[in-house]
């Protein structure tokens, strides 16, 4: 199964993004990286690169961030890490994460984990 990392600057958005996900897709491999190492807000760069141990496989994994510097935190620690099979994902956190965890349980490639998060890009709220 593709792995899936949730960046925030908030540690409880992050834990109840992974939560609302284990709804629809429990036993997906999906890690909360939120907040600072000492609760704050903030991005935690030893979080992220321990969120994406946990949960990178044969399979790779992707990232889903909140804004701002949880995405030059997530790019700084992919350099470092340096794998070729895990991907940030532009796409809305929760509607994102619920969607690629679907697909990643479904034992769909990365690729298509990425294309179905990006496609929550698109959910409508309203009709």
């Amino acid at each position: 199964m593709v792995g899936i990392v949730i960046v925030s600057h908030s540690q409880k958005l992050a834990d109840g993004v992974v939560d609302l996900t284990k709804i629809m897709a429990d036993g997906c491999p999906i890690a909360a990286a939120g907040g600072m190492d000492d609760g704050g807000f903030g991005t935690s760069y030893e979080k992220i690169m321990m969120a994406i141990e946990e949960v990178h496989g044969t399979d790779g994994a992707i990232i889903l961030m909140d804004m701002g510097s949880a995405v030059m935190t997530t790019e700084m620690v992919l350099e470092d890490l340096g794998y070729e099979d895990v991907k940030m994902v532009d796409c809305p956190i929760a509607e994102g994460a619920v969607a690629a965890t679907v697909a990643s349980i479904s034992g769909r490639s990365l690729d298509d984990v990425i294309q179905e998060a990006q496609s929550a890009v698109h959910t409508s709220k309203l009709s």
